[in-house]
Order: C-alpha cells, then structure tokens, then sequence
C-alpha cells in the first residue's frame, strides 16, 4: 500500500468558493455576530475580516475572545439552502484526482456537513478515504499547528510522507515547518520559499514534478 497522502483544501482548491458560496457565508457570519455581539453591521463586517486576517478563520477570533459556541456559529452559518445551485462542476477532476496513487484526504476549516455536500455535488466524494474538517481538528482551523498535528495523529502518518493542496500561503507555511511537501493552488505567480509548487488549478498537478516524482515512484513500487 502506497505511504504517500495527498491532502486537498475543499474551497478555492477543489472548486471556485469565491464566486458565491464565500460572499453568502461572509453575510451569514457578518449577521450572527451581529445577533450574537449586538454590534453594527460594519462593525461586524469589520471584526469578521480581522479574525480571519489574523487566525485564518472567523471562528477562532470569535472562540477565543468572545467564548462563542463554535457547532452553533457553523450550524447558523453554513446552511446554505441553495447550495447545489452554488458549485459548479470542475471538468476532469474526478478523473485527475482517480490518477493519483496513495491515500487521499480533504482537510478544510468548513464544517463537516458542508464538506460531505460538496464533495458529492463535485461528484469526487467516493475518492477520498478521509475528511477532515474543523470539528475533526478541535476546532483549531488552519493554519493552527495543533489542527495539523491532530491530522497528523488520526491518519497515523509522518508529515513527511504528505503533500498538502491549499490557497492559503499561512496553511502551507505551517505545513511546510512540519516536513511536508507544499502545492500553492493559485493563480497568482508568487511563490514564496516554503511553498514547493504553484499551479492555477488542480488540474495542473499531472504536470508538476511533484506528481512525476511521487505519483510514478509509487506506482513502480506496486
């Protein structure tokens, strides 16, 4: 059995969240702390982006400093009724994802029902063995070191046999201090040192030398 794990970020890596899931999850979040804080709606809007800039996700500002029960906040803001009409299906990406050997995980700070519901409207949610989404982690989202080590222990792998998936420059940062390999998914041309490759779409990892390496060393090791 191949000891390589390819782990993918869910939004923005596996499919286009920014064109309109994240603008309905900005405005539900950006209402609940409104509701919960009793704030304006700027404030609100405001205080969203600042813990999300400094933690990587609002949840962890609102945990830390406003002991905000982290299952309601995900429950009130990830019901997105309309979510089928929201993800649009990526061409060849079940069919990329089906070349790659070695475990295949999800790893996202989204709740574990939003994950299973894209996956399937993705049509790619048989492919992988394991999703882990924030609750899996302990509430602690990317790009927390302890979220990653909680990956790292229920998998039972060494970070060094991974390779991570992500948009987030802070996440693949943490990932690369632990020893894995980085894939920066982005269509932006920056590509700071920790991160190993840049493609614009997963689709392009088939080209990447990451993928020659690994994917073609464990297949002659079958």
């Amino acid at each position: 059995m191949s000891r390589k794990v390819w782990i993918f970020d869910l939004d923005n890596t596996l499919h286009d969240a920014d064109a309109e899931i994240f603008p309905h999850l900005h405005v539900a979040m950006t209402r609940y702390i409104m509701s919960e804080l009793k704030l304006e709606e700027e404030e609100a809007c405001l205080l969203r982006q600042h813990y999300w800039r400094i933690y990587g996700a609002t949840l962890k500002g609102l945990m830390r400093h406003h002991r905000v029960h982290p299952r309601h906040f995900l429950q009130q803001t990830h019901q997105l009724d309309e979510l089928e009409h929201m993800v649009s299906t990526v061409k060849r990406l079940r069919h990329t994802l089906q070349q790659l050997s070695g475990r295949k995980v999800v790893f996202t700070n989204a709740p574990m029902s939003y994950a299973k519901r894209v996956l399937k409207l993705l049509a790619i949610d048989d492919i992988f063995d394991q999703v882990f989404s924030v609750e899996s982690s302990g509430f602690h989202p990317k790009p927390a070191m302890r979220g990653f080590q909680h990956l790292l222990q229920t998998l039972k792998v060494n970070a060094g046999n991974c390779i991570l998936l992500e948009d987030s420059l802070p996440a693949l940062m943490t990932a690369k201090r632990l020893g894995m390999k980085t894939i920066h998914v982005s269509p932006k041309p920056r590509r700071p040192s920790y991160v190993d490759v840049r493609i614009s779409s997963v689709l392009e990892l088939p080209h990447t030398w990451l993928y020659k390496t690994y994917n073609n060393a464990e297949c002659h090791q079958r």
